[in-house]
C-alpha cells in the first residue's frame, strides 16, 4: 500500500539543529545523561591506537558472546542505518515491504538501491498493532521495528517471528530493545527463526550517534554476503571500542538499570498528557520505548508554539502512515518531562 510522498531523510536532531536559540530536546531519542564518564574514558583510551588500522575482531567476539552466537553470525556496522543500505544492496529481493509507520531509512536505503518498495501500513485505530495477515505471502523481504519507532509499540516476538517463511528474509529492527525492561520479546540472539536479521544499535542507550556504531545478527551467509558489500575498515577503532565495552556485563547491568529508570519517566510523561486529554491530546498506549506517540489537533502549530517555548519535539508527518497531527516525544527526567507539560500546557491553550 502507498501513500502521499514522505520526507524520508527527515530525522530528529533536525528539529535543534541549526536553531540560535538552546531548545530542550525531546525530538531526538538519545539517553540525555549520556554517554557516561567511563564510556569517554575507553573511548578517549582508543585513541593512542589511531595510527593502527581499526582490527574489529575482539569487538565481533564480545558481541557475539553477549548474545550467545558465534562470530559468523554477526557483523558490526557503522551504526544500524549502514545495515539498512547493506541489506538493500546486497541481497537480491524481488518484493521488498516495510512495515509502517516505523524509522524511515530502511524504505530510503531500499529505494536508493532501485527497489520499488511496498508498504503495510498499520492503524491508528488498532494502536498501530501489527496484524500478520496485511503482509503479502510473496514479501521476500519484510522489515519491522520492534519497539518500533515512532509508535513505541512493542510486537509480540510470536508474532513477528510467525512472519518468517522459506525464501523471505525478515529484518527487525531492535535499535531500541535494551530500553526495554528485561527485554522482553526481543528475537536478538535466536537461531531457530528462518531468514532472520536482527539490527542492534548502540548509539541510543550509550549516546553515540555522533560515533556511529551498531552490529547485524543474521545466519553466517547473510552476513557474508553484507560484509563483501561494505567498504573496508568501516568501523573505526574508537567505535569497536565503544562496542567490545558496552556488551560487557557491567554495561549491561547499567543499561538494564536505565531502562528501568526511563521507564518510570515514561509512564510519569503519559500520566501528564493523559491529563491533557480534554485539549483533544491523545497518546498511544501502551508505550514500550523512550518516547511516546501522541496525536492532537493543528499539532504543526503547537510544535512551532512549543519551540517558541523553549521545547524541540519530533514531527510525525514525516513517517508513512502519520500525517500533520501527530507528535513524538521522547523521555527524559521527570524535572524536564514537568516543565515541558507546563510548556505544551501553554501551547495548547
Amino acid at each position: 500500500m502507498r501513500t502521499r510522498d514522505h520526507d524520508l531523510r527527515h530525522h530528529g536532531d533536525a528539529e535543534v539543529r541549526d536553531d540560535g536559540s538552546a531548545l530542550v530536546d525531546l525530538a531526538v531519542n538519545v539517553r540525555a545523561d549520556t554517554p557516561p564518564a567511563w564510556l569517554r574514558a575507553r573511548l578517549a583510551d582508543s585513541l593512542g591506537s589511531l595510527a593502527a588500522y581499526p582490527d574489529g575482531r575482539a569487538a565481533r567476539a564480545a558481541v557475539a558472546a553477549r548474545h550467545g552466537l558465534p562470530v559468523e553470525r554477526v557483523l558490526l556496522t557503522a551504526g544500524a542505518a549502514e545495515a539498512f543500505v547493506l541489506l538493500a544492496r546486497a541481497l537480491e529481493v524481488r518484493r521488498p515491504v516495510v512495515v509502517h509507520p516505523q524509522f524511515t531509512e530502511p524504505e530510503a536505503a531500499l529505494r536508493d538501491a532501485g527497489h520499488a518498495v511496498g508498504r503495510v501500513l498499520l492503524d491508528a485505530r488498532d494502536g498501530f498493532r501489527l496484524d500478520p495477515a496485511a503482509v503479502p505471502e510473496d514479501a521476500d523481504l519484510v522489515v519491522v521495528g520492534n519497539p518500533t519507532n515512532p509508535t513505541s509499540v512493542l510486537h509480540p516476538a510470536g508474532v513477528l517471528s510467525g512472519l518468517a517463511r522459506p525464501g523471505r528474509t525478515l529484518v527487525v529492527d531492535e535499535a531500541f530493545m535494551d530500553a526495554v525492561p528485561g527485554e522482553r520479546e526481543a528475537l536478538a540472539g535466536r537461531t531457530d527463526v528462518p531468514g532472520l536479521v536482527v539490527l542492534r544499535s548502540l548509539t541510543k542507550t550509550w549516546g553515540l550517534a555522533g560515533l556511529r556504531i551498531g552490529y547485524v545478527l543474521a545466519a553466517p551467509e547473510t552476513v557474508a554476503a553484507l560484509e563483501r558489500a561494505q567498504p573496508l575498515w568501516p568501523v573505526s577503532t574508537p567505535a569497536l571500542a565503544a562496542a567490545e565495552a558496552c556488551v560487557a556485563p557491567r554495561a549491561l547491568a547499567e543499561a538494564a538499570h536505565a531502562a528501568h529508570r526511563a521507564a518510570a519517566d515514561r509512564a510519569h510523561l503519559v500520566t501528564g498528557l493523559t491529563a491533557l486529554a480534554p485539549a483533544g491530546l491523545r497518546v498511544v498506549t501502551p508505550a514500550e520505548a523512550p518516547f511516546v506517540l501522541v496525536r492532537m489537533p493543528a499539532a504543526a502549530a503547537v510544535r512551532a508554539r512549543l519551540r517558541a517555548l523553549g521545547y524541540a519535539v519530533r514531527r510525525g508527518d514525516t513517517f508513512p502512515g502519520l500525517d500533520e497531527d501527530w507528535l513524538r516525544l521522547a523521555v527524559r527526567d521527570r524535572a524536564t518531562t514537568d516543565g515541558f507539560l507546563c510548556a505544551l500546557e501553554r501551547a495548547l491553550g
